[in-house]
């Protein structure tokens, strides 16, 4: 029986062909680091200087996916109970 598969520090990136401007990813993906989920996004570059100048390089961004990670319960509010003590008890 083969083992389970692990997509933990894995992830995958596609060809942007929605792109409609320069500053948009050339690339789009998505990838999972330590369980949380997270966007990527990658622009093929060029140095412009120095001794690797015209070599082309991926810069690639990550980005928290929203619902990556359970959301903690929010607390009830406390319940205001008022003054409604009864002070007619005699203790």
């Amino acid at each position: 029986m083969a083992g389970k598969y692990d997509d933990n520090l894995s992830g995958a990136l596609f060809k942007n062909d929605n792109k409609q401007r320069e500053n948009q990813p050339d690339y789009r993906g998505s990838c999972e680091i330590e369980g949380t989920q997270y966007w990527m996004s990658a622009w093929i570059k060029q140095i412009g200087k120095g001794d690797r100048a015209g070599q082309s390089f991926m810069s690639i961004s990550f980005q928290e996916k929203e619902d990556s990670k359970p959301r903690a319960k929010a607390k009830p509010a406390p319940v205001d109970h008022g003054d409604d003590l009864d002070d007619s008890i005699p203790f």
